[in-house]
């Protein structure tokens, strides 16, 4: 997403150029009071499954989360544009068990509603004991313990009315509904089958709408893939018969005419009203790179929603996403930044809400007051191919196109030692540049990990520049780097405080996609100490820099 500016005029332009520009700045500043052009996902890299609810005329959004910690990441937004992370739901351990979780289970599609001066978020965790609730008065503040509930499959929903909770998920093939006590988790009713489909594998990704008498049904079918889709029923009353609408699918890139769309795989959607009275939906989708793969994980979309009154809704007038339109809500002062704006994060306080780590982390691992302005990791007994809590935090890839990097003293690592930065997909798909200590001498070493096969190498030219610098100037002034493109991650070193780099090699991104490495995560860039001697080398971390290149 982007706002578009204009560069000063040239005053030798002609008459007609400078009109033209007149008129040009003129239209920017009535959409910078009125209206936001959106042409990029909302909540780019690995947000999949939103949901939003609407209290006031403010807006909040959860997305899945699956084995990474903290659970459930929920943003704030007032104009459906900029959205600040304000939290996470599950910030404990009995909310997120993630215990030796892999990249297919964890917290799934979570659903977040308001109700009578309460939010509150349903979600799975496949992982564990299935799904559950948590609730809060506060979403920016700590959510409560989990209410377990009885009805299974995933992707649960909620829907109040009259005092009434009911719940929505597909334990079997087909979405079932039952009403239950939100605060206990107590099931009142006995579970009902309301709807399959219509036809399309996985039914899934239910939500309940009440508009002009009807009760509307809005699923996901067709699975996460190329052929998802969103597909939608009502009924009279809220246990059915539904109806399924004639023109479903309502969303989908499956046809010829967004076969060559930027974004595929569109599906599992919310629909909510904006403050104006239009209708929206967020919905996921992910963007393929290089030879039709995709490694950002899927991500967060919005599109315009034509709901007349005791119609079917429309959703953008042809059910595809478009390439930009606009928001008609005035944008709201002290929004969060340009998503594609440079990120500095230089270790002087907490780590960002941004950062994540790998199931539920071991706090002794990490550390912001050992030495002032750095991030401290010390390996624990496992290294970052495991999936118990690995020592490593990691934020999103969001762009195809970047360059990370940041400064690492290496001084404290134990023989066996390493410590650096990884471009990570999951335990067993990932590359990382890291500095080793081996036999008494420091190393540059890249390891490229694509399944059961393992590529190691050394660069010589860091070690020999290292024997001819004190230990003292080649920790000072040591910065690992990685540039990424749509075909390529290629990773650099810096010895002079970023003044050259050398190259160490560089590789494909398609072998870190989700089609090759599976799951159901992005990609993330990393900062990790691990030893193969055991727990307790120490890696000090002084920025981390992320900057999106368009």
């Amino acid at each position: 997403m982007k706002r578009t500016g204009i560069s000063p005029l040239n005053k030798r332009k002609s008459a007609a150029h400078r009109l033209a520009a007149l008129f040009f700045s003129l239209s920017l500043a009535w959409a910078a009071t009125f209206a936001w052009s959106i042409s990029d996902p909302i909540l780019p890299g690995f947000y999949p499954d939103p949901s939003v609810c609407r209290v006031d005329s403010d807006y909040y959004m959860v997305n899945s989360s699956f084995c990474y910690y903290p659970g459930v990441p929920i943003h704030h937004s007032r104009d459906l544009v900029h959205w600040t992370q304000i939290g996470h739901c599950l910030t404990t351990e009995t909310q997120a068990n993630l215990k030796d979780v892999n990249f297919w289970g964890g917290i799934y599609a979570p659903t977040i509603r308001y109700y009578e001066g309460t939010f509150y978020m349903v979600t799975t965790n496949v992982s564990s004991r299935g799904n559950f609730i948590v609730y809060t008065d506060n979403p920016a503040g700590q959510w409560s313990e989990p209410v377990w509930l009885e009805q299974g499959g995933i992707d649960p929903s909620l829907y109040f009315e009259d005092g009434h909770c009911y719940l929505v998920s597909n334990p079997d093939v087909g979405i079932w509904l039952c009403e239950i006590n939100p605060k206990t988790g107590e099931q009142l009713t006995p579970s009902k089958l309301i709807w399959r489909g219509t036809g399309g594998r996985h039914p899934e990704a239910p939500h309940i709408y009440q508009k002009d008498g009807y009760y509307y049904l809005l699923i996901a079918e067709g699975g996460t893939e190329y052929g998802h889709k969103v597909t939608i029923a009502r009924s009279e009353t809220i246990d059915g018969p539904y109806e399924s609408n004639p023109s479903n699918p309502i969303l989908t890139h499956i046809g010829r005419n967004a076969q060559y769309h930027p974004v595929q795989g569109t599906g599992h959607a919310d629909l909510f009203q904006a403050v104006d009275g239009s209708w929206w939906l967020v919905c996921l989708g992910f963007r393929p790179q290089s030879y039709s793969h995709h490694l950002l994980g899927r991500e967060t979309f919005l599109a315009p929603v034509r709901w007349d009154e005791g119609a079917w809704p429309v959703v953008n007038g042809n059910g595809t996403l478009t390439d930009s339109f606009h928001v008609v809500e005035p944008a709201a002062t002290g929004s969060d930044v340009s998503v594609s704006a440079p990120i500095h994060t230089s270790f002087d306080d907490d780590l960002g809400l941004e950062w994540n780590y790998v199931s539920y982390p071991r706090w002794e691992c990490y550390s912001m007051g050992a030495r002032e302005g750095f991030l401290r990791i010390i390996s624990a007994d496992v290294g970052i191919e495991s999936n118990d809590s690995p020592a490593m935090v990691c934020r999103r890839q969001q762009h195809m196109t970047f360059v990370a990097e940041t400064g690492l003293d290496f001084s404290e690592l134990m023989e066996g030692g390493e410590a650096g930065l990884a471009v990570y997909m999951t335990t067993n798909y990932h590359y990382r540049m890291g500095i080793v200590l081996e036999d008494g001498e420091h190393k540059l070493r890249l390891t490229y990990r694509l399944g059961m096969l393992e590529h190691v190498m050394d660069d010589g030219h860091f070690s020999r520049v290292c024997s001819n610098m004190t230990s003292d100037m080649v920790t000072r002034t040591s910065i690992l780097r990685v540039e990424g493109t749509a075909d390529a991650y290629t990773f650099l070193y810096s010895l002079d405080g970023g003044k050259t780099y050398e190259k160490v090699g560089a590789m494909d991104t398609r072998f870190l996609s989700s089609e090759t490495a599976g799951g159901f995560t992005g990609v993330y860039l990393a900062l990790y100490s691990q030893c193969s001697s055991g727990a307790g080398s120490i890696a000090d971390f002084s920025h981390f820099d992320y900057t999106p290149v368009e």
